[in-house]
């Protein structure tokens, strides 16, 4: 028994008018995975019409046993003389290497139907972190002085976005989700395809994370692509794929951080702005120390002109200032305490110490 191809073209053919009794499936809609459907006597009858839509598969159930399947659209006759022919379509390999040895065990001996899967794109699947989950931010680094290294800052995140997945293999599919029901529904499998979804999403966001990647947080939703390949080639969706099903299209929407990391990267930009402003400080005041001893005007001036600075930053840098300034001062008293004196009426120069002048007397200053 199996099933030969009666007509082909669109399932609006005038073709199918001929068969006054046939089976089909219409009401195929983004919520419905799989529909039983059968004649009113539980009978399959020789030459009846079996009419497959687009983006359908259908399948002939025989007391038990799966008899032909096919994948492709158009008008088939079952023929009770003929062998199973396993249409190709896309799904001709996995035909013949299961629908031959799939049986149920206790199902009824004496029923025939036709089983139609939705074979198109699922769309409009919601998936959230239910709670906030690791991620290394690589946009924040934290360096380490000690073994000259940098590491990412860790934050938790929050995720929200969308998935699509399609019935890739409807033999597992029968088998681990919808058996013989007369209607397998979406609704019955969302909740837990969508746990599975976030556990492949924590995969990628550790991968996402690493040294190879680098992705900043806030930029994860514009990693489409690189996320969905990373997905098939890890293979992290493996057990949805054990159901039969594979995600298709897989999409980050939003990225929100905890209040906890909110405050991590406010501390981090706080700090780094505080380095920053220390570096621009310490590098004006060795700029002006060495202006300074240059100065021709002295190097009082040029360090009393520190000294206005230090004020003004009123010890911003916690002390980098005042280091420099303190240096510079004492540098000052030394140079005045050594010079020498010159004497006001004979212009003689005297030792530091004399307080009168050695050549005609006259009292230094």
């Amino acid at each position: 028994m199996g099933l030969i191809k009666a007509g082909a073209g669109a399932i609006g053919s005038t073709l199918k008018d001929q068969w006054k009794e046939a089976i089909r499936c219409e009401d195929m809609n983004n919520e419905i995975l799989m529909v039983k459907k059968t004649t009113p006597t539980g009978v399959i009858t020789n030459k009846s019409t079996i009419i497959v839509g687009p983006g359908q598969c259908a399948i002939i159930y025989d007391n038990g046993k799966v008899l032909d399947a096919t994948a492709e659209e158009g008008l088939y006759e079952f023929d009770t003389s003929s062998s199973p022919s396993f249409f190709a379509g896309e799904f001709g390999k996995t035909f013949k290497e299961m629908w031959q040895r799939f049986t149920y065990n206790g199902a009824s001996s004496k029923q025939q139907a036709v089983f139609f899967f939705n074979i198109k794109e699922i769309i409009d699947n919601k998936f959230g972190t239910a709670s906030p989950v690791p991620f290394q931010d690589w946009s924040h680094p934290i360096p380490n002085q000690m073994t000259n290294t940098i590491t990412p800052l860790r934050v938790q995140i929050k995720c929200f976005g969308k998935y699509t997945f399609k019935i890739t293999d409807p033999a597992l599919f029968m088998t681990e989700l919808s058996g013989t029901a007369d209607v397998y529904k979406k609704e019955q499998l969302v909740d837990q395809v969508r746990t599975e979804v976030m556990a492949a999403f924590q995969n990628v966001a550790n991968e996402l994370g690493t040294e190879k990647y680098k992705v900043p947080v806030l930029e994860m939703p514009s990693q489409t692509d690189e996320i969905k390949q990373m997905m098939d080639e890890n293979v992290f969706d493996a057990d949805i794929r054990k159901r039969g099903i594979t995600i298709l299209g897989f999409a980050v929407e939003s990225v929100t951080l905890d209040d906890e990391s909110k405050a991590k990267i406010d501390n981090y930009e706080l700090s780094s702005n505080a380095y920053m402003q220390q570096g621009k400080l310490v590098g004006a005041y060795a700029n002006a120390v060495e202006g300074a001893a240059n100065n021709s005007n002295g190097a009082m001036n040029g360090f009393m002109g520190i000294g206005m600075m230090n004020m003004a930053t009123n010890g911003m840098v916690g002390g980098t200032a005042t280091g420099p300034w303190q240096n510079t001062e004492n540098s000052a008293k030394d140079l005045n305490k050594n010079a020498k004196k010159e004497c006001p009426k004979c212009k003689t120069m005297n030792e530091p110490t004399d307080k009168f002048c050695s050549e005609c007397g006259e009292k230094l200053q």
